[in-house]
């Protein structure tokens, strides 16, 4: 079976751009295609007329320092993410996540790119950005913008990028200051499916003994990666004791919305392991900020 007719090569965002207004056709981007290739393989993606190569755009395989911001772009291979020094330096969730994606073959060709772009809720790049207040950079026919990394998500596998005019360019995310860190850990089936029960990332700015200043998200716990503002707001201002935990905990199974799965847990199981990793990853982040 055909899944595409023709190839394209892009040299630019502008190429790539007027490739996918130009196809004769239906057009995707594809980059890595971990996702992209095997969901047309097995007929989960109606077929295409075009892919259009995003890997050869120069800005979109930079990872450099730019003013006050880390740029990662979106079609770097996830394994010169994790090999960035600059990286477990500024963004330490995101190494920790990257590292964990797939395995050593596949963060070979996939990017980070369109661990994003899929709009799963519990992508493990994607957690780690939500945590690292991450900005994506997107470009159409109308320019370039910035957008929280939020703003892309519209439901599961539903990205709020059209595919026919959107081309996401890369992240900036914030460079690390003393008294910061963050962390990402993740529950995975021991065997059968590869798919996190749950994963979640945790950023904090520690003074002395307190929490001065929070983000933590997890997924799956809802339709889109989730920021647990509620538990954010038990935490802000405190120091992480026991009671202050439980009453993040708390908050956090108010906001999170867990269902049964049988490729992942019950919810009731999700519950549980939500507690716990709650307090694995925010004992990691603050240990790492001391």
């Amino acid at each position: 079976m055909t899944i595409w007719k023709n190839y394209y090569l892009a040299q630019s965002v502008t190429d790539a751009l007027d490739a996918l207004a130009n196809a004769s056709g239906a057009a995707r981007l594809v980059a890595g295609g971990t996702d992209l290739l095997l969901d047309l393989q097995q007929g989960r993606h109606p077929p295409i007329d075009t892919l259009v190569d995003i890997t050869q755009i120069p800005e979109m395989c930079r990872l450099e320092l730019q003013n006050a911001s880390l740029f990662i772009g979106a079609a770097l291979p996830l394994n010169q993410v994790v090999a960035s020094p600059l990286v477990r330096q500024h963004t330490q969730a995101l190494f920790d996540a990257a590292g964990l994606i797939g395995g050593p073959q596949v963060r070979n060709t996939a990017t980070l790119g369109g661990n994003v772009a899929h709009a799963l809720p519990a992508a493990d790049g994607t957690i780690a950005l939500l945590a690292l207040d991450a900005q994506a950079e997107v470009a159409s026919s109308q320019g370039l913008c910035r957008l929280p990394l939020s703003d892309l998500f519209r439901g599961p596998g539903k990205s709020a990028l059209d595919p026919h005019r959107d081309l996401l360019v890369g992240f900036h995310l914030p460079l690390r200051q003393p008294g910061q860190a963050s962390a990402f850990r993740r529950v995975m089936r021991p065997q059968g499916v590869a798919i996190a029960i749950l994963n979640m990332a945790v950023w904090l700015h520690r003074d002395r003994d307190r929490i001065t200043d929070i983000r933590i998200s997890i997924g799956p716990a809802g339709p889109v990666p989730l920021r647990a503002r509620g538990a954010e707001a038990q935490l802000r201002g405190q120091s992480p004791t026991q009671p202050v935990i439980d009453r993040a905990v708390e908050a956090l199974l108010a906001e999170a919305h867990f269902r049964t799965s049988p490729h992942r847990s019950t919810a009731e199981y999700r519950r549980h392991t939500a507690a716990v990793l709650l307090k694995e990853v925010l004992e990691i982040a603050w240990q790492r900020a001391a």
